[in-house]
């Protein structure tokens, strides 16, 4: 992971900068939420997604893969959820439940974002959108799917020296 604000995108030195997975996780969650209240079709959500004025900032590969493949996996994301939540996930916040469902798509489906990231980057999506707390939730919940979907990363960190168990 590199040094930074917790973005996992920091250039090395002489290197061009990326494009934006922070931005691409943010438009991707404006889709997922947009799906949710309305139901349109997901095509028609990125075209409008990508007329963004944040979009050129985006990853495009990676937003379309967060959008795409969460909206492809929901069901199974949620079934993952489940046994993490205190509540169904109805009574979800509808921003909160799509932050879960974007970030557990992450860390299932792309073991090379270390799972620290997406948990930190779900968080600070849910303080920025969320509601006053619900970036705790989020947090809480991440904490437990990682242990599950993320065991050997999550052990072969905690024994590095150095490292700070979580």
């Amino acid at each position: 992971m590199s040094g930074g604000k917790g973005n996992d995108e920091s250039p090395r030195r002489g290197a061009r900068p990326k494009k934006s997975r922070r931005k691409s996780r943010e438009l991707a969650l404006m889709g997922l939420y947009q799906w949710r209240l309305t139901g349109y079709p997901v095509a028609t959500i990125e075209q409008q997604l990508r007329d963004e004025e944040m979009f050129p900032e985006a990853d495009p590969a990676h937003f379309n893969a967060l959008l795409h493949g969460t909206i492809e996996q929901v069901e199974a994301l949620d079934r993952q959820l489940a046994p993490h939540l205190d509540r169904g996930a109805e009574e979800l916040s509808p921003i909160e439940h799509s932050i879960l469902r974007l970030a557990a798509f992450e860390l299932v489906h792309h073991p090379e974002v270390p799972y620290r990231v997406v948990i930190n980057e779900a968080v600070e999506l849910a303080k920025q959108y969320g509601g006053t707390d619900g970036y705790k939730y989020v947090n809480g919940v991440l904490d437990k799917l990682a242990v599950k979907v993320r065991a050997v990363e999550i052990k072969a960190s905690q024994g590095e020296p150095g490292r700070q168990r979580d």
